[in-house]
């Protein structure tokens, strides 16, 4: 069975060391708009590890919702944990993950992120089998989170018989 009501993906939660570094990288590189801001929150009870899966003396210094373009939504914290830090996963630790931006100019868009001095990681490669006809490349953010560029401007090949299509900004909505 389904998860009952489910429409889709609302938004991608995660935390960042600087909130300031962070906005001004997704406001000023990437585009994005801030929404609203909430916080601080902190609690003398036990109300943090029961509702956050966090140390119950963890504050949660603020938190930023930003909309980028026409994917999910990021909500953006900044803690301080009572109980310390731990580093940024990468792809291969439980946990890795990353971000993937959909750009119509991949290139332009790699050249953009290198003269505003973002690390990118490698050149844009092209996928092959399933994904045939898109072109990726990752970059780091200031604090060395991961993100993705990708573009597909002429689809991918599983499309041409998939019953079911990932989204694709190319193509209407269903």
């Amino acid at each position: 069975m389904p998860l009952p009501g489910l429409v889709g993906t609302d938004h991608i939660g995660f935390t960042v060391p600087d909130l300031e570094e962070a906005h001004d990288f997704f406001v000023r590189v990437l585009g994005c708009t801030h929404v609203y801001s909430l916080g601080p929150f902190a609690h003398d009870d036990d109300w943090m590890r029961e509702h956050l899966n966090v140390h119950p003396r963890t504050v949660m210094r603020q938190l930023r919702f930003y909309r980028c373009g026409t994917g999910a939504n990021f909500e953006v914290f900044q803690y301080e944990p009572a109980d310390g830090q731990a580093p940024i996963p990468r792809n291969s630790d439980v946990g890795g993950h990353h971000l993937a931006f959909y750009v119509h100019d991949l290139d332009a868009a790699v050249d953009y992120l290198r003269a505003e001095g973002i690390r990118v990681l490698g050149q844009p490669t092209p996928s092959r089998n399933a994904s045939e006809g898109q072109r990726w490349v990752y970059f780091l953010s200031p604090w060395g989170m991961q993100f993705e560029l990708v573009s597909f401007p002429n689809g991918k090949a599983y499309e041409k018989e998939a019953e079911v299509l990932l989204w694709n900004p190319n193509q209407p909505a269903e």
